[in-house]
């Protein structure tokens, strides 16, 4: 066994030639923004019902089109067609308003990427189980049997997969799983579609109100209320990887007009199968939406359609978990090796000599390269990350705390925020008004819907605990 040396540093990144076009950014975007937030929307537009629904969809649509199109002229600086390069988004809030600005960025960006993982475990583990119980009641035709197991043997399960993907050394060695991903989640998403259709058409009348579901209590409404525009939020949040899209598209013509078009069609194609998605589903379930549509208990026939759409939220979340959590691991593998530059546990990798054949007939040994820094600070990451979803394992809930924490910071208050400094648009002028009052709405709804998801979490939890006392 040898060892070398090696630095990580987050912020590097060699020279690579940048082809993306229009249809390239407009599918990573759609890849994105369509995820498991979908699943929850038929339930989301039951909360809002007939016409507050339709609206609030189209009413973030607009808003994260038009601050997307302000972020993707900070993609360079000072000048968005002919400055210097900004190839993350922390690197643009740097340049833009100062150094004070990027710890609240890194804080918010780095919050929103893990609360995702949290949120795809729960997601997984609960495919996991929709899988197990589908089946269950196919074969015992719906009497009998348990089916109802626990999600936490199945989120270790997703843990533990998790943490063999993390050992590659970057998201370059699972690009191939990046591509399953996109797959995957178009065809849960369409084939969730279908079921609320075929549902809707076998009993034929539009059902659902133009208030939403009525509950006894108006305080629970209010909450459901809340926690359905989180739900959106984080249907609709992609800004943290923007510049990252932004950063792959070629140039002329200019890279911050190709993404203001790519935005404009990817939210725009997204929005359409949003809006059918959710309105189909309320349309066939009304009130009673679940809040999973492939989990809920909302179908078990045909159980073999019902299982592949499962299966696809599974196997895209095990790639769309590794696009989330590399950045998380390249900042705290770069802070933990500037922090101790010298210490050489950090900042080396140990080369394995395996007994089996060699790779090539060149080639002396085969051998694995190990580092302790990425094996111990990863492994500690996702066995939290996993502790914390199988203490929180409520869908809807994480979902709406997600979206409503990295909306208004991320999609909003920033992109704003650079585009009144590059600007030099002063206080007090009309656009500037304009601006600042759309970001206060912004905030006010993401911190309403905040409420509503800690309220949530804080009942289920309540509500949980006489079982795991009686057990």
């Amino acid at each position: 066994m040898e060892r070398r040396t090696v630095v990580y540093d987050a912020e590097s990144g060699d020279e690579h030639e940048r082809q993306g076009t229009v249809w390239t950014a407009t599918s990573h975007i759609a890849a994105a923004v369509v995820g498991s937030g979908v699943l929850a929307l038929a339930w989301t537009v039951a909360q809002l019902g007939w016409v507050v629904g339709p609206l609030v969809l189209l009413g973030f649509s607009c808003v994260t089109y038009y601050t997307s199109a302000l972020l993707a002229d900070c993609y360079r600086y000072p000048d968005p067609v002919e400055g210097a390069v900004n190839r993350e988004y922390i690197d643009a809030v740097r340049c833009y308003l100062g150094r004070k600005s990027v710890v609240l960025c890194g804080c918010a960006q780095y919050v929103n990427l893990w609360g995702t993982l949290v949120g795809y475990t729960i997601t997984a583990s609960t495919s996991m189980i929709a899988v197990k119980r589908v089946n269950c009641f196919h074969r015992n035709g719906g009497v009998g049997g348990d089916c109802n197991p626990s999600g936490s043997t199945y989120m270790v399960v997703f843990g533990l997969f998790q943490l063999l993907l993390s050992q590659l050394p970057s998201l370059h060695n699972i690009a191939w799983l990046s591509v399953v991903a996109v797959a995957t989640s178009f065809g849960y998403s369409f084939i969730s579609l279908g079921l609320c259709a075929a549902k809707w058409a076998s009993h034929g009348d539009v059902r659902g109100t133009l208030a939403g579901a009525a509950i006894d209590v108006p305080r629970e409404k209010a909450f459901n209320v809340l926690l359905a525009l989180g739900n959106i939020a984080f249907s609709y949040t992609f800004a943290d990887v923007l510049i990252e899209i932004q950063d792959t598209l070629r140039a002329p013509p200019a890279e911050n007009k190709t993404m203001k078009r790519a935005s404009f069609y990817g939210l725009g194609m997204t929005t359409v199968f949003y809006l059918l998605l959710g309105c189909t589903g309320y349309a066939a379930f009304g009130n009673d939406a679940p809040g999973n549509i492939l989990t809920g208990y909302a179908f078990y026939e045909p159980f073999w359609l019902v299982d592949i759409a499962n299966i696809c939220v599974i196997v895209h979340l095990i790639g769309a978990y590794q696009v989330f959590a590399q950045p998380i691991f390249a900042r705290l593998e770069s802070c933990v090796a500037c922090r101790w530059p010298d210490a050489k546990f950090i900042n080396a990798t140990y080369y394995v000599r395996l007994p089996w054949p060699r790779s090539s007939p060149a080639a002396a040994t085969t051998t694995v390269a190990v580092a302790p820094l990425k094996l111990a600070l990863r492994t500690i990451l996702i066995m939290f990350t996993t502790l914390v979803a199988m203490l929180l394992p409520f869908f809807n809930a994480v979902l709406g705390l997600i979206g409503a924490l990295g909306f208004w910071p991320l999609s909003v208050y920033f992109p704003v925020s650079m585009h009144v400094a590059r600007l030099k648009i002063r206080r007090g002028e009309a656009r500037w008004w304009l601006l600042q009052a759309m970001s206060f709405v912004c905030l006010l709804i993401s911190v309403a819907a905040s409420v509503g998801s800690v309220q949530d979490i804080v009942h289920n939890l309540k509500a949980a605990a006489p079982f795991k006392n009686s057990g």
